[in-house]
């Protein structure tokens, strides 16, 4: 009889990995979880959890503008290195608390580079650990343009440890970090230019919300350099020189290179122990998570489909019913609800107008409007809230919205999107007033009706 180790090793101590690791050894499977950098993962030590805590501490420039108008006299500056000290502090605290909750799990923390050296081991720091079953949840890296001088620039994990603001930045892509960090970065008081290479920011979000917040964007003076692309990263003294494609060239302090995220799977011993990659390097998995090696599967940014640490959570915990009590589970990824916490911030639920249209006819309700809070403050800012039904069945297919407190609210109006609930149940919602939120049930009228495939 073969003698494991352990019911479940798990590579990367992410959220995901972690998710997954604490249910199993909750179900009574001796678990083992290796991680080579800090436990916690991206979200909580490198993405979500560092650059929302910079969004709300960038806010606060806009919280003392508005302020002015509702007869408060007030006036700060911001001191940068004492926010990174304080969202380092934090970290640190989280940090704590995962390895805690692992602990207090019983599930056995490894530290180092661990690879898959057999369909049943796992091998870090010269010794190898025999497991019933392999999880890998290495998540995802930043990416780097292949361009002259690219190792001139910086990428996400590094913009959230300046020591120190740039007063003049440039920000090279259009999807959700990038739009995130030239918020943060224009809050905080840097000139920010926004490179990209398509026709407007966000690719894969609704047209108008797209069009929208980038509306929102420039009006708080970022500028958008639409259809370009670095050529090349020149050193201007202590300064820096991004060349685009066009032979233009823009001089900052500091050039974010924000194009995207590629899956973890370098050196880990995957395509020797059979598991197929994708051409990006993704693990390839059935709705079950397993890959194409017995035993071996693999949850979240690893596996390259939906990128969101609630989701790597909800497929961890998913294999663990299934793995280890009994219960056959898998990971629904429709209507998954998401946000871009960009200033102003998107939410979204369900599928675009575009893409709804091109599955049956749609109406779309919309509503564009200045919140109360602006009509004080000043702030020449609108919300959009928009709504896209199904025409025969009334059902509420899409929510989006850009504005105050977008993440909150769609996020509990993803529970309708998920019921199925019509358009008539909205009708039927009684108001909180006065509110933002309460447009959602008062939209009576679509603004037009679409047939199939009436946009391209």
């Amino acid at each position: 009889m073969t003698e494991f180790d352990f019911d479940l090793f798990t590579i990367g101590a992410g959220s995901g990995g972690v998710a997954a690791s604490r249910r199993a050894a909750a179900f009574g499977a001796r678990v083992a979880i290796a991680e080579h950098v800090r436990v916690g993962g991206t979200c909580v030590l490198r993405g979500c959890v560092p650059k929302k805590l910079l969004v709300y501490g960038t806010q606060f420039a806009e919280e003392m503008e508005d302020a002015r108008g509702f007869g408060w006299t007030v006036e700060g500056r911001l001191d940068w290195g004492a926010l990174i000290a304080a969202k380092d502090r934090e970290l640190d605290r989280l940090h704590g608390i995962y390895v805690r909750m692992l602990t207090d799990s019983k599930v056995t923390i490894l530290e180092g580079h661990a690879t898959i050296a057999g369909n049943d081991t796992v091998e870090i720091g010269g010794r190898c650990y025999r497991a019933r079953n392999i999880l890998v949840a290495t998540g995802g890296r930043s990416e780097r343009l292949e361009i002259p001088g690219a190792d001139l620039a910086i990428v996400s994990d590094d913009a959230l440890m300046l020591p120190a603001l740039p007063q003049r930045v440039a920000v090279v892509g259009g999807g959700y970090i990038a739009v995130e960090f030239a918020s943060i970065f224009r809050s905080a008081g840097a000139e920010v230019t926004q490179v990209i290479r398509a026709d407007q920011i966000l690719r894969g979000f609704d047209r108008e919300v797209r069009d929208h917040l980038a509306d929102a964007m420039e009006n708080r003076g970022i500028r958008i350099r639409r259809g370009r692309k670095p050529a090349r990263i020149e050193t201007a003294g202590r300064a820096r020189k991004l060349v685009l494609d066009d032979g233009t060239t823009i001089e900052v302090d500091c050039v974010l290179m924000a194009i995207g995220r590629r899956p973890n799977t370098e050196d880990l011993g995957l395509e020797a122990a059979g598991v197929s990659l994708d051409k990006r390097g993704a693990i390839s998995v059935d709705a079950s998570q397993r890959t194409t090696a017995s035993g071996v599967y693999a949850i979240g940014d690893v596996t390259d489909r939906v990128n969101l640490t609630p989701v790597a959570i909800a497929e961890g915990r998913a294999l663990a019913e299934t793995l280890f009590n009994s219960n056959p589970t898998t990971m629904d990824h429709a209507d998954v609800p998401t946000a871009v916490f960009s200033q102003p911030p998107v939410a979204v639920v369900g599928m675009s107008e575009e893409r709804a249209a091109m599955l049956g006819p749609v109406d779309v309700y919309r509503t564009v409007f200045r919140p109360m809070k602006h009509t004080l403050s000043g702030r020449d800012e609108r919300t959009l809230m928009k709504m896209v039904v199904d025409s025969s069945s009334q059902r509420v297919v899409g929510i989006h919205m850009v504005g105050t407190d977008a993440p909150e609210i769609v996020q509990g109006l993803a529970i309708a999107v998920r019921a199925g609930l019509t358009k008539q149940e909205f009708d039927r919602t009684v108001a909180i007033h006065p509110t933002s939120a309460e447009e959602y049930v008062l939209m009576r009228e679509p603004v037009r009706r679409l047939a199939r495939h009436a946009i391209d």
